[in-house]
Parts: C-alpha cells; sequence; structure tokens
C-alpha cells in the first residue's frame, strides 16, 4: 500500500501524463474517492507543481461551478538536473557564436536523425495501418520520458500525440530549432506531414503534434486551423473547437 506522498506522486505523474485532466478522472483511473484525489491535488497545487483550469464549456451552459481540469506546471514536469540544461544551453550558445544560426540548424537536424533512427524499428514494426503507426510513437516517446499519449480528433479526422514532458524543455525554450527538426523527425517517421498545435517550450500545458488520417489536404489543412485556434483560445476540449 502506498503512503501519502507515494500517492501524490502517483496523481502528479498520471496529471503530467494526461493533463489537462479532471479530478473525477484520477479518481476514476486510481480506484479514489473524490474527497481523498482533492486533498493530493491542494497539495500539490500549493507546492506549485500543477495549476488548475476552468473547461470551456462545448454545450448549453449549466448551473453549478464549472468543471476544473489540473495540467503540470514547470515544477511539477521538472524530470532533469537543472545544472544539465544550464550546460546544454551554455553549450549552445557558443556553438552560436562560433558558427551561427546555421550550425544550430545542423545540430538540430543532426538530433532529429537520431531521433528518427531510434524509433524506426518500432513505427515500422506497427505495419503500414497510420494510427497503429502514431500509437507505436507515442509508446516510444513514453519510453523516454516524454509521458506521451495520443487522443482523437475531429471524429476521426487526426490523431494527436500529446507529450506532457520534455526532458530538453528548457533548452528547447531558447532554441526552437530543436522543437522543428523534431516535427520534421515525425513526420519522415509517419510518412506524411504533421503540425506542430503548441509546445512546452512556448508555454502552452503539453507538446500537441496533429497527425491526419487518410484525407484531402485541403480537408486536413481546414480541421488543422480549427484546432490551432483551440489550442491559442486556451480550450481544454478540442472536441468542441469544431
Amino acid at each position: 500500500m502506498r503512503d501519502e506522498s507515494g500517492t501524490r506522486q502517483v496523481v502528479l505523474d498520471l496529471i503530467v501524463e494526461k493533463g489537462p485532466v479532471s479530478a473525477v478522472t484520477l479518481a476514476s483511473i486510481l480506484d479514489l474517492t473524490p474527497a481523498a484525489i482533492r486533498r493530493h491535488l491542494i497539495v500539490l497545487s500549493k507546492n506549485g507543481q500543477i495549476e488548475a483550469h476552468d473547461a470551456l464549456a462545448s454545450g448549453p451552459r449549466t448551473r453549478g461551478r464549472p468543471a476544473r481540469f489540473f495540467v503540470a506546471t514547470d515544477e511539477g514536469r521538472s524530470t532533469q538536473h537543472e545544472d544539465y540544461a544550464s550546460l546544454a544551453i551554455r553549450a549552445l550558445g557558443y556553438l552560436t557564436q562560433v558558427g551561427g544560426q546555421e550550425a544550430v540548424e545542423e545540430f538540430a537536424h543532426s538530433r532529429s536523425r537520431e531521433t528518427e533512427r531510434r524509433y524506426a524499428p518500432r513505427v515500422h514494426a506497427a505495419g503500414s495501418d497510420r494510427a497503429a503507426r502514431v500509437r507505436a510513437l507515442a509508446d516510444a516517446l513514453a519510453i523516454d520520458g516524454y509521458a506521451a499519449t495520443v487522443r482523437e480528433v475531429g471524429n476521426g479526422i487526426a490523431l494527436q500525440i500529446c507529450q506532457g514532458s520534455c526532458p530538453v524543455q528548457e533548452v528547447a525554450a531558447q532554441f526552437p530549432q530543436i522543437c522543428e527538426a523534431e516535427t520534421q523527425a515525425f513526420a519522415r517517421l509517419l510518412d506524411v506531414h504533421v503540425q506542430r498545435l503548441a509546445t512546452l517550450a512556448d508555454g502552452e500545458h503539453v507538446c500537441t503534434t496533429s497527425i491526419p488520417l487518410g484525407m484531402p489536404a485541403s480537408r486536413y489543412r481546414t480541421a488543422s486551423h480549427r484546432l490551432q485556434r483551440a489550442v491559442t483560445n486556451g480550450g481544454t476540449d478540442i472536441e468542441g473547437s469544431r
């Protein structure tokens, strides 16, 4: 049986992985009472590890308190030592000085190729079905500490890979080439154009990448624009943006 602190860490881990997520969902997953979940949420919030957001209503407004969804803060998502991030930032800063932006872009491209080589066997083993390949990629990312999950959006129009944690978040915040190169690696692995809707490095709650599932390009662009607007407006329920 886990002690209070152990259970609280499990709650935090779930919020990192599945956020934005409601207290009701957390209680259901962990088979705890809502009151028990709320106790942990209060402590995590006081510690600055999570924050709450009201859900945007997608239907008729109802009485009562609006549903609240919880996401992890940078403090809650921290999975690396600050010294490592500082060293990486200084190293890339020096690389910029001696080689210019082209040198940083070349580094990011090399890292994306390494990512592609690492995940290719698992993705290719999923066969030709795109949805299966997306889920295989998310599983591989989760193993590497990215807390990745897959969400279906737009009545099957697309899938989203949502990464609740990023080991290089602080570095990517200063060198966005890393995120751009990672997106390109995903596109090559899945053999389709993908769109990065949000990143932790830009201050969003998750890194979100949208992958179309067999639709005309024009229809996908229209759907992607709607999803992008929903994310920009702070929506917690992407389905409500349709």
